[in-house]
C-alpha cells in the first residue's frame, strides 16, 4: 500500500474502521454480563443468570448494500471487487438511468461483470 495510490490507502483505512466498529459492537453485551456478575456476586451467580453474549457482527448478519441509495464509499466497502472508481461508475449509471429495478441490471454498469455480480449477489439489496 502506497500513499501514491490514494484509493487503496483510503480503502484500507475504511476497512480498518469497519473492523473497529465490529469489535466495539460487542462491548455493550460484555458490560451487561459484567454488571450482572457484579450485582449477583460472581461466586454465587448461577451460569444461567449471565445474559447470552451475541455473536460477532460479522457472524450475526452480512451487511447489506442498497445499490439504489448507497454512496461511493459504502459501495466500495460493501461490494467485493468494487473500488471507489467503480463505485462512482455505479452512481453515475444510477443517476443517468434511474434506480436499479433488478440486481442483474448492475451488470450493465461498465466494468461490472457477471463474476462481480455473482460474488456480491447475497449482499445487494434494492430497497
Amino acid at each position: 500500500m502506497s500513499i501514491n495510490q490514494p484509493t487503496q490507502y483510503l480503502y484500507g483505512a475504511h476497512q480498518r474502521l469497519t473492523l473497529l466498529r465490529e469489535r466495539l459492537s460487542r462491548w455493550p453485551a460484555l458490560l451487561g454480563t459484567l454488571a450482572v456478575c457484579l450485582c449477583l456476586g460472581a461466586a454465587t451467580a448461577p451460569a444461567s443468570a449471565a445474559p447470552e453474549v451475541p455473536p460477532l457482527a460479522a457472524e450475526a448478519s452480512v451487511a447489506r448494500v442498497n445499490i439504489n441509495t448507497a454512496d461511493a464509499a459504502t459501495l466500495a466497502a460493501g461490494l467485493k471487487g468494487v473500488g471507489l472508481s467503480r463505485a462512482q461508475d455505479i452512481i453515475r449509471y444510477r443517476e443517468a438511468y434511474g434506480p436499479f429495478k433488478s440486481v442483474e441490471e448492475l451488470a450493465d454498469v461498465k466494468g461490472i461483470g457477471q463474476s462481480t455480480l455473482e460474488r456480491n449477489r447475497t449482499v445487494i439489496t434494492l430497497d
